[in-house]
């Protein structure tokens, strides 16, 4: 009897998704892929299609859950995979995430169920990384929502897409070029690059062209030089092992793990930190050019109007989303230190100063053109001057709240 693995591919480019799952199927006798169209649950149904490296094994439909694809998806899904392991023929079940599908939510509902999660991977076209990036246009837009009631973006559910997977299988396209191989290097640096053997320059699926024509450049089209990997690179990682809490932890806002500084075929990723809060209003007035100044931005950050609040910072497609994380551990009393992960204390440790604790400005700018000495200028200009500095905390606590909009407050 077979002990079945399950890989995870997902990601908007679906060019490179389909030729990942392809070579997995090649590569693993007796692996079969699962496919949920979400497109179909305008219908009132979403359509699930087993196949095999021969072609399609069988088809069938899910019911929408609570008019929401992406719980139909949910409920679907692992019955097939429990009749799959049951049945003892399968070695490896690919489920290929339809393109907005974000994996981490359907990493989490697999290990759940007890079934052997054995790799997340996301599917990416270097030469698609900076169109994707840039499109703050929403997924109903795109006639991508996985839901009536989706208000994500393209370009903040492809950053999700890209961060979150440990391995990356990597289109060889003819269209990327240097500073498409950098910037993606530079978004995930401790990912796992697989190549992928491109057929030519990648297609765009119909009705989703809009994923390549916002490239904020034009191109000299220009073979990518990285070898094509051995038969049976993507087979190993997609059977590597895959740790959900380690993954959850590694995106959270308190203990993830960002890029570093780097700078390379005009690529630049710029890593600031600095202790002293930001003043709310300076901050506020001053977003919309930080949102613009990269193609992608995120971290922790403070504010001095809430100095116990540890404040997310998500921008892409020149959209910030801020979000409340939590507290940061310097304001919790010392019995509820026993209550926090490891990893979350660990990353205290390391921000650690002798008068704010853990509480710090870390924010990380990843961009071709980057304009580092502006932006840099440009924050140091949004944090406390000396003299309110020197305020103290009652006087902070008294300025304004302009991000009461962003929080809901």
């Amino acid at each position: 009897m077979t002990q079945l693995s399950v890989a995870i591919v997902g990601g908007l480019h679906a060019d490179a998704r389909r030729a990942a799952v392809e070579a997995l199927l090649a590569g693993v006798p007796g692996s079969v892929a699962l496919h949920h169209d979400l497109s179909t649950a305008v219908d009132g149904t979403v359509l699930r299609t087993i196949r095999d490296a021969a072609g399609v094994v069988s088809t069938g439909e899910a019911p929408l859950v609570n008019d929401c694809a992406c719980c139909a998806l949910r409920e679907d899904l692992v019955p097939e995979l429990e009749r799959l392991a049951a049945a003892g023929l399968t070695r490896l079940a690919v489920v290929e995430l339809w393109d907005s599908v974000e994996p981490k939510a359907m990493a989490e509902v697999v290990a759940a169920s007890g079934l052997p999660l054995t790799s997340v991977i996301t599917a990416v076209d270097p030469a698609l990384l900076l169109p994707c990036l840039g499109n703050g246009d929403d997924l109903a837009e795109a006639g991508l929502a996985a839901a009536p009631t989706d208000e994500r973006t393209v370009a903040d559910t492809f950053a999700r897409q890209l961060e979150y997977a440990p391995v990356l299988a990597v289109l060889d396209s003819e269209e990327a070029d240097d500073e498409d191989r950098a910037l993606l290097a530079q978004l995930h640096p401790t990912a796992v690059r697989v190549p992928l053997q491109g057929q030519g320059a990648p297609s765009v699926p119909e009705g989703r062209g809009e994923l390549r024509e916002q490239s904020p450049r034009t191109r000299t089209p220009q073979r990518a030089t990285t070898p094509v990997a051995p038969p049976g690179s993507l087979v190993a990682a997609a059977l590597a092992g895959f740790d959900v809490e380690a993954a959850a932890a590694a995106q959270h806002p308190a203990c993830a793990l960002l890029p570093t500084d780097a700078d390379e075929h005009g690529v630049t990723t710029f890593v600031w930190r600095r202790h002293r809060p930001f003043h709310p209003e300076r901050l506020y007035a001053a977003l919309e050019d930080l949102c613009c100044a990269a193609a992608r931005s995120r971290g922790r950050f403070w504010l001095a109007e809430r100095p116990d609040t540890l404040l997310h910072w998500d921008a892409a497609g020149g959209a910030l989303c801020v979000e409340s994380a939590g507290p940061w551990l310097a304001s919790l009393p010392d019995a509820a230190w026993d209550m926090v992960p490891p990893v979350r204390r660990a990353a205290a440790a390391l921000d650690w100063h002798p008068e704010h604790g853990d509480r710090c400005q870390h924010l990380v700018f990843t961009s071709p053109g980057l304009d580092r000495d502006g932006l840099e200028r440009l924050l140091e200009s949004c944090l406390l001057t000396d003299a309110e500095y020197a305020a103290g905390r009652e006087s902070w606590e008294r300025l304004p709240r302009p991000f009461d909009t962003f929080l809901e407050v």
